[in-house]
């Protein structure tokens, strides 16, 4: 917790005063006592142990006067909040390498599968997009908060030849800018999350892609799944490999300030995407909560006043 306005703190140096010249009038009050004669008029007008009740006034109406500085103090505290206009961006690989069999059932399939309980756990405001890339990158769904498109789209996925990694991005960055109408000059919260398992073969670099990215300060995570003895059965019986490229996919993401991730399995894949949805889920914002403490502060005094009304059928 923090204060925002911390110089109210030095009223707290009057109550402690006052604090301080009630505890001595209590103090003086038991010497005063000691002059009546009449043991029996002493013991109810001072008594040894002085009635506890007479105090909780007095201390309700100091814990009042302290909260109400506190509350002019301004403090604040961390909370998370949902990002209403928080954007992701899944850009999905649909080259014909995702046809590998070395991730169960097929990568491609492994990548659909977590990519669908992915969407299903974001927040409900979260907008959410789909890229899909092979020889080109498209915009399948622009961001939106309407899961059940996107799962159709994610469902309908079929492969395709190349691999644009360069261009996904930019086609992600671009979705994003398109969000809303504020999107150009106060761009909402982003984060890219690019599956992929193999390097760049056509269209514009990766490094071009990610400067663009950086400069938008829009994260891009990557995922790479699959494993170096991957191999698609081109039929006739020949096999081409085709290994994971974890080092091209890393460098994305640190240019951008993205995680990068491997997962060789369908496993794996789906604990990532859960480690990603809960790292973008919220920002920490800082609030002011002084309406607490001068709620605390109204409380007391009703506390003071009561009690006082109650047990001695006067305010304090």
């Amino acid at each position: 917790m923090g204060l925002r306005s911390p110089g109210w703190l030095l009223l707290l140096l009057p109550l402690a005063a006052l604090i301080g010249a009630y505890l001595l009038v209590q103090r003086r009050r038991g010497r005063y006592a000691v002059r009546f004669t009449n043991l029996d008029l002493l013991d109810k007008v001072a008594p040894t142990r002085p009635g506890w009740r007479r105090h909780v006034p007095a201390g309700a109406f100091c814990a009042t006067l302290a909260l109400l500085v506190l509350g002019f103090a301004r403090p604040t505290a961390e909370v998370q909040v949902p990002r209403e206009r928080a954007t992701i961006v899944v850009a999905f690989d649909t080259s014909g390498s995702m046809e590998a069999t070395d991730v169960e059932p097929t990568r491609f399939v492994a990548a659909q599968r977590a990519a669908l309980t992915f969407i299903d756990r974001l927040p409900e405001r979260f907008n959410t997009g789909l890229v899909t890339f092979s020889g080109n990158a498209t915009v399948a769904v622009p961001p939106t908060t309407d899961r059940a498109v996107l799962r159709s789209a994610i469902e309908q996925l079929t492969a395709g030849q190349g691999t644009a990694i360069g261009e996904a991005v930019i086609a992600a960055r671009n979705a994003i800018r398109a969000l809303d109408r504020q999107a150009e000059t106060e761009p909402p919260p982003a984060h890219i999350v690019l599956l992929s398992d193999g390097s760049n073969t056509v269209g514009r670099s990766v490094e071009s892609a990610a400067a663009e990215a950086a400069a938008d300060r829009i994260p891009v995570s990557t995922i790479a799944y699959g494993t170096e003895d991957g191999v698609i059965d081109l039929g006739d019986g020949r096999l081409l490999q085709v290994p994971v490229d974890g080092p091209a996919l890393e460098n994305l993401a640190s240019r951008t300030g993205g995680d990068y991730h491997e997962a060789a399995t369908g496993e794996e894949l789906q604990a990532v995407y859960e480690d990603i949805g809960s790292s973008v889920g919220h920002r920490t914002e800082e609030r002011e909560i002084w309406q607490w403490f001068v709620a605390g502060g109204l409380g007391m005094a009703l506390v003071a006043a009561a009690t006082s009304l109650l047990w001695f059928s006067r305010l304090p």
